[in-house]
């Protein structure tokens, strides 16, 4: 069994809709991934209309480092994200997909490349970059368009920011300004608030239960809006670069 503590290291934060097939093998290979580290899991039901929420009520009697948040009104992927770092205790947090697609055993890469003791000054998150996606052409192709116009216009050093896999800090992520879809911006807006971003390749799996709730022409769609809306706020950002108190 998995260390489990009031004061953990590390938060896994999860937020799933329509997983139940899913949630209890990646609850298991977390708390594999993270045997030797002082953690918690905190998985947040995006108001399902499946059994999500009653697996993942069975697994805490199996997983004591198991938190459930369960949303009243299904609000999406960003908010479940953020529901869960305002509730997670650790300093530090690791994100993942609930579908199964990212591999919970880089976590600890992630982890290790972000808190190592040669880490630049103000490095607040490692995303994870698919290597080796297992995804459909049309869903490949669609993501290297979409991240090449993002990366472009934003000059985030990302290449892949649709990777829900990404360890970084509570604290500069709760700096952030909120909106949906804010997941996949991440380091540009850690950027603009003057922190460091790196990447870290990583594992991805075909997905084995479930149905995507994500479309290419739905994704472009929000991903237009979103675009110039980010844009908007790195322009209309000063920053003090620090304060002093006299």
């Amino acid at each position: 069994m998995a260390k489990s503590s009031q004061n953990p290291k590390i938060s896994v934060v999860v937020p799933a809709y329509n997983e139940a097939e899913n949630v209890g093998n990646l609850m298991a290979e977390i708390n594999e991934a993270l045997s030797g580290t002082v953690h918690e899991a905190i998985f947040i039901n995006d108001c399902s209309t499946d059994d999500t929420l009653a697996v993942l009520t069975a697994l805490k009697e199996k997983y004591p480092q198991l938190r459930v948040l369960s949303h009243r009104k299904n609000a999406g992927q960003s908010r479940g994200v953020r529901t869960g770092v305002m509730a997670a205790r650790a300093p530090f947090i690791a994100t993942l997909d609930s579908d199964g697609q990212n591999d919970p055993a880089d976590i600890p890469a992630l982890y290790a490349q972000l808190t190592r003791k040669d880490a630049p000054n103000a490095l607040a998150l490692v995303g994870g970059r698919r290597a080796k996606r297992k995804d459909t052409w049309a869903k490949r192709f669609a993501s290297r368009f979409g991240n090449g116009v993002r990366k472009k216009l934003l000059k985030d050093q990302a290449d892949d920011t649709g990777c829900g896999l990404k360890v970084f800090t509570r604290e500069a992520f709760l700096r952030l300004p909120y909106f949906d879809h804010i997941h996949r911006y991440l380091p540009a807006l850690m950027l603009r608030e003057g922190y460091k971003v790196e990447f870290c390749d990583v594992n991805h799996r075909p997905r084995e239960f479930g149905v995507s709730k994500y479309t290419n022409f739905g994704r472009l769609k929000v991903s237009i809006a979103d675009l110039r809306g980010v844009m908007w706020l790195n322009k209309r950002f000063k920053n003090p670069g620090g304060w002093d108190e006299v």
